[in-house]
């Protein structure tokens, strides 16, 4: 198979969000209409709620707010339809079932026939975290056999090439939450390098345990009142959420040649690390500039053609600002006050869904883009006071707009930041279009 030179594009998506959103187009009405789709924990987990909503009363600890963004349909599968044993299902990560899911739906949304690719050369690059699901595998139980590979990170991605019968590049990603886009940068280079004709690109993350709530209450990092208020000034911390995405990716040439969809391009991919200095949490704006720059210049484009940026806006008085500062170095500086770049996070909507943020993210820039208008961050009417706003172009999206397309096409960004200290970003231009939209 030999590299490509010729443009990668996204011909299919599919997506699962909290509130009990499956399809791309109830997941483009919520975030339109902004809602918000945070709901209170659930209680059919065997979660020790009680313990967690308390942790406030330990000294040093912060509260918990009994809300975060969850999948509702996390414990449903059909395990016959993938040729799975009853058993073996609940043995697996509920991130392995929901990410077979959408790497289903993502091909059939491609126009792809998912039972017909046996022995095709397609690659699967998922972005997933543990979750710590389950009993321990190092203990003897009815599951005993099934934990191998039902506890294996590596099986987010290999269940879905295993279902589908492809024989590409297969791989679970995990730079925390950065890894969905860390997926699709190795999925575009895959493919222009010859390793696959095409992939399937995501992320997923379905919470198995509470930690992350633990962890982030020890260090006084979630949001006091249960609202992921990205750019906010009343932000007080991050919400924790849920969710899932694929994406098909594959050349232009072979999408126009079998009469795929083009929902957009990936002009540039680009990752990196903060380096040495703070602690490994801490983000880095210098980082993240250079992040940025260097993606603008692979993808050959002016910063001022940039229209929307969805950023990674967790909502925590640290990170937010730094951010914020590496985008108005870069596309705010780009642009005037008078028509200045629109910056959101879906976060804001859904909570910070980990492993799978960037991915969620990603899905709501191609369908603003398909529909051609752009939608309201929550929370945008109360932007934080750490940055200066008046030096430059950069302005928090607060409402829906329309948004016109420049030379045939509309160009946004999308950020993503691991706790581990990697940064993804990636360029995409989505083509204008008076086909229906009914479908995406």
């Amino acid at each position: 198979m030999m590299s490509s030179p010729e443009p990668i594009v996204i011909a299919g998506m599919a997506v699962e969000a909290p509130g009990g959103i499956e399809t791309t187009a109830d997941y483009f009405v919520a975030l339109a209409d902004g809602v918000e789709l945070i709901e209170p924990f659930p209680r059919d987990r065997d979660w020790p709620v009680d313990q967690v909503l308390a942790l406030g009363s330990i000294d040093g600890w912060g509260d918990v707010a009994d809300a975060g963004g969850f999948l509702r349909g996390a414990a449903e599968f059909d395990p016959m339809f993938f040729g799975i044993s009853p058993r073996e299902s609940i043995a697996m990560d509920p991130q392995q079932r929901v990410a077979m899911r959408v790497g289903w739906r993502a091909v059939e949304n491609a126009g792809i026939n998912p039972t017909a690719l046996e022995d095709e050369e397609v690659g699967v690059y998922m972005g997933a975290s543990m979750a710590e699901y389950g009993p321990r595998a190092a203990a003897v139980n009815e599951f005993s056999g099934h934990r191998i590979a039902g506890t294996a990170l590596g099986a987010v991605a290999g269940r879905i090439s295993h279902a589908l019968g492809v024989v590409g590049p297969s791989m679970t990603v995990d730079t925390a939450c950065a890894s969905s886009l860390t997926a699709l940068h190795l999925a575009a280079n895959a493919i222009r390098n010859g390793e696959c004709s095409w992939a399937i690109a995501g992320g997923v993350c379905v919470m198995g345990s509470p930690a992350a709530f633990f962890e982030f209450a020890k260090n006084n990092g979630l949001a006091a009142d249960g609202h992921c208020r990205s750019y906010s000034a009343s932000a007080t911390g991050t919400l924790w959420g849920e969710g899932a995405g694929a994406v098909v990716v594959e050349t232009e040439g072979r999408a126009r040649r079998l009469g795929h969809r083009i929902l957009g391009t990936v002009l540039a991919t680009r990752v990196n690390h903060n380096g040495r200095g703070a602690p490994i949490v801490v983000p880095s704006a210098e980082a993240q500039q250079r992040l940025v720059e260097r993606t603008i210049a692979a993808a050959g484009v002016c910063p001022a053609d940039i229209d929307v940026v969805e950023g990674h806006g967790t909502g925590t008085p640290l990170g937010d600002p730094m951010e914020l500062q590496a985008l108005q170095n870069t596309y705010g500086a780009a642009r005037s006050a008078q028509e200045p770049v629109l910056l959101g996070s879906v976060k804001s909507n859904a909570g910070h869904a980990q492993a799978a943020a960037g991915m969620m993210g990603l899905i709501k820039v191609l369908l603003c883009g398909r529909h051609g208008m752009t939608v309201p961050s929550l929370f945008a009417d109360d932007p934080t006071d750490k940055v200066d706003w008046d030096r430059g172009g950069l302005r928090l999206s607060a409402e829906c707009a329309e948004w016109p397309a420049r030379a045939g096409r509309r160009l946004a960004a999308v950020s993503s930041f691991g706790v581990a200290g990697t940064n993804a970003h990636a360029i995409v231009a989505m083509p204008a279009t008076d086909r229906e939209i009914d479908h995406v």
